[in-house]
């Protein structure tokens, strides 16, 4: 059975007929004043900006997650996903599964994999890693044909990468907070939008925080996600992306909205002042709600390689992540970056993309990964 969200809920709900649910309590968090954040906070106050018909957090009354108005998206079946998979990964598996057509088990069968792996940015420690246990696998179990020596990389990479699959479990939090950063061009606007929609599916209402305001149009872009879901965006024309994190989390509470999703601005890791910034968004949320933000997940681009793991260090040293989006390995041949993750920064990866439909974004499973990576 297929998983995209694990949730908590009291009475059975509608669900996509290829979505597993796992039950979770939700917590009650104290609410924190907003006169107890406001040191840390510049700017003026943010405008609540949404689709026709929206006003106001505090003029509105509080409305539960079953008052949404939502449009179910239709989860897209099994195979139809396996497929996108396959064909997303197929120059990344086409470099590697080559290899061992008509091939001796020899030192020049390790010599090619290991400069297929490393092209495919599995990375150094990886590549090692995997190299060494296939070599001791293949003498230990007297391996002789080259499919067999095949099967045997799917165990280890399976066994490397298996760490990395959790799911995403919503209820946890009334509302759970997620602080969502990224450098430009990885695709995080449009991730954001996405999941919001199969949050809806799920039946939990959302709303999102416009915070990055570092880059010209992300607020409209952000925004035509927000009517195009019929969701509430927390924005301002200017300002601290802080102040609009912290009015984001209020209105959430004064409304009972299930979750926050905060846009941050794109950024290198090497802009220092920048992930200072992110560090302040982080503080300022913590003030408006003790213990969030509870999720703060990384976009990262698929086709970056190793640059992408370097992403992961830079902002998982400053915002202590618990979790990574890989998008766009749709075409790529770098598909053995989640190794060289694994590896040297296991953060659990919760959703990759292989292309631009809603139905693109799905959870990872490492299984099916490696089924992809090595057909």
């Amino acid at each position: 059975m297929f998983s995209f969200f694990r949730k908590k809920t009291p009475e059975p709900i509608s669900t996509p007929p290829s979505v597993e649910i796992k039950e979770h309590q939700s917590d009650t968090l104290p609410s924190v004043p907003l006169s107890e954040a406001r040191n840390d906070i510049s700017g003026t106050n943010s405008q609540d900006i949404a689709s026709e018909g929206t006003q106001r957090a505090t003029e509105e009354p509080v409305a539960s997650s079953t008052e949404a108005r939502v449009e179910p998206v239709a989860a897209p079946a099994k195979q139809s996903w396996i497929a996108r998979l396959k064909q997303g990964l197929a120059k990344t598996s086409s470099n590697l599964t080559t290899l061992f057509i008509g091939a001796r088990i020899d030192d020049d069968l390790y010599d090619e994999l290991e400069a297929a792996l490393l092209t495919a940015d599995a990375g150094v420690e990886a590549t090692m890693h995997l190299l060494e246990n296939l070599k001791r696998k293949v003498k230990e179990e007297k391996l002789t044909e080259a499919e067999q020596v095949k099967a045997a990389l799917k165990v280890l990479l399976l066994d490397l990468l298996s760490p990395l699959q959790k799911p995403f479990e919503l209820g946890r939090f009334q509302p759970l907070v997620m602080m969502i950063a990224g450098v430009n061009g990885a695709g995080k606007t449009t991730t954001i939008g996405k999941l919001a929609k199969h949050m809806q599916v799920h039946n939990q209402s959302v709303v999102l925080a416009a915070g990055d305001t570092f880059r010209a149009a992300a607020r409209e872009q952000l925004m035509v996600w927000g009517e195009r879901n019929n969701i509430t965006v927390i924005a301002q024309e200017s300002g601290d992306p802080a102040a609009v994190a912290f009015d984001a989390v209020a209105s959430a509470k004064a409304r009972g909205t299930n979750v926050v999703m905060v846009d941050t601005a794109g950024r290198l890791p090497t802009q220092l002042h920048l992930m200072e910034e992110l560090k302040k968004i982080k503080r300022v949320i913590a003030k408006g709600m003790d213990g969030a933000p509870q999720e703060i997940l990384l976009v990262i681009d698929g086709n970056t390689g190793q640059n992408a793991l370097a992403q992961v260090k830079a902002f998982d040293d400053a915002l202590q992540l618990t979790g990574l989006i890989i998008t766009k390995l749709d075409g790529t041949a770098k598909g053995g970056v989640l190794a060289a993750i694994a590896k040297t920064r296991p953060i659990p990866v919760y959703f990759i993309g292989v292309g631009e439909q809603i139905e693109d974004l799905q959870a990872f499973n490492a299984q099916e990964f490696v089924d992809a990576l090595l057909q």
